[in-house]
């Protein structure tokens, strides 16, 4: 069973990611207390998520480049220009 597929993290085991991103975007539609969510809420959550992907995926890597494209199934040239988009080029 892979770290995605566990549930149970009493059991030393995790949730998948999804499950966070569910609790997070449940958190976020309760804060709106009514109002209207953006426009473009698709747009908005990949904005969010972009930048502390990358950050967590080079402080995993050691911020070797190659081997963060590697685990973010990306080739080099368009986590560069990620980086740089989000200010994360050093």
């Amino acid at each position: 069973m892979s770290s995605t597929e566990r549930d149970d993290p009493s059991s030393g085991q995790t949730k998948p990611l999804r499950h966070y991103v569910g609790a997070s975007l449940d958190q976020y539609f309760e804060s709106l207390n009514g109002c209207e969510p953006p426009d473009n809420l698709y747009e908005m959550v990949l904005a969010e998520v972009e930048k502390p992907l990358l950050e967590r995926v080079l402080d995993q890597t050691g911020g070797n480049q190659s081997r963060a494209a590697e685990m973010l199934g990306i080739n080099r040239a368009t986590l560069r220009k990620k980086l740089r988009r989000h200010a994360l080029n050093g």
